[in-house]
């Protein structure tokens, strides 16, 4: 093994990252946020899936009572997979999940979560004509 000898007048400052990074949001945080302007979709992440996408096994959630509702809205597959793949939209991710929330929040407003209503609030409810 060689040894080298450094002079200590030759060695300058070094600058390292800083040791701190902003830490990912929880999965509560990031819809919180997604649903800044419609806050009553975010209680609705919380009452239908406690803001969970993914189980501990990292499959998707799914509906206690029906396995056909995915993910963090509880989006159900049957009557809404192709609708969102047309979209562009893969309710299987969150990102994809969340949107198409909005979108179907956009034309029917609450209804498609009406089953769960009790938990987030029916004064909330919102209805599209």
């Amino acid at each position: 093994m060689l040894a080298a000898s450094v002079d200590p007048s030759a060695v300058t400052e070094v600058q390292t990252a800083p040791a701190v990074f902003a830490e990912s949001p929880t999965v509560e945080q990031y819809v919180r946020g997604y649903f800044a302007e419609t806050p009553v979709l975010a209680e609705i992440a919380r009452c239908e899936s406690k803001f969970r996408h993914f189980g501990k096994n990292g499959d998707i959630i799914r509906g206690e009572i029906n396995s056909m509702d995915v993910g963090v809205m509880q989006i159900n597959e049957y009557y809404h997979k192709d609708t969102a793949h047309r979209l562009g939209l893969n309710i299987y991710s969150l990102d994809g999940n969340l949107a198409y929330a909005k979108y179907l929040f956009d034309r029917e407003g609450t209804q498609p979560w009406m089953s769960s209503s009790k938990c987030w609030g029916l004064e909330n409810h919102v209805a599209v004509k």
